[in-house]
């Protein structure tokens, strides 16, 4: 009963396929599109992106361009470095180093995200799961959280270009 109520880890998909391999998948061109969620879980938000990826001596490099539909766009350039068990990620809106780990057909990162929320700064803590369901789509669901407390979420495709 107490496992139940436990939060997923990543050695829980470690048997899962399709296996993800994300200096494969994360590499050319790729798409995204989610939306983003408040507390309640209503939609706020939707969005598109377009990410350019890359690996160039074992360092990944994602380069993303979001566009909202209220017409704003988001620059955000991520690093995955190898760390020996994971990535430590890092890109400029990011408070510190994040980490990521690998494991079957997901991935899971933690890190600290400064967004602007009605002017001023905002540190929100995001925990973010990907799991591959074929060859050429990952799902994202990324938790945030201010205090401890969900605050929002984003749910998201990210689809690999042939």
């Amino acid at each position: 009963m107490l496992s139940s109520c436990s939060a997923p880890r990543i050695d829980d998909y470690q048997h899962k396929s399709p296996t993800l391999d994300i200096q494969r998948f994360f590499n050319g061109p790729l798409t995204a599109h989610g939306v983003l969620k408040d507390r309640s879980g209503k939609v706020t938000r939707q969005f598109n992106a377009t990410i350019n990826a890359y690996w160039m001596n074992k360092v990944g490099t994602l380069e993303e361009r979001f566009v909202f539909d209220d017409g704003e766009v988001q620059l955000r350039t991520w690093t995955l470095t190898p760390n020996g068990e994971g990535y430590t990620t890092t890109a400029g809106d990011v408070i510190g180093p994040g980490t990521a780990y690998v494991k079957g057909n997901s991935m899971h990162l933690d890190y600290q995200l400064e967004i602007i929320y009605k002017g001023s700064p905002l540190t929100l803590q995001v925990e973010d799961w990907m799991w591959q369901v074929d060859n050429n789509i990952l799902l994202n669901e990324s938790t945030l959280r201010k205090w401890g407390f969900k605050v929002g979420s984003i749910q998201l495709a990210i689809i690999k270009s042939e």
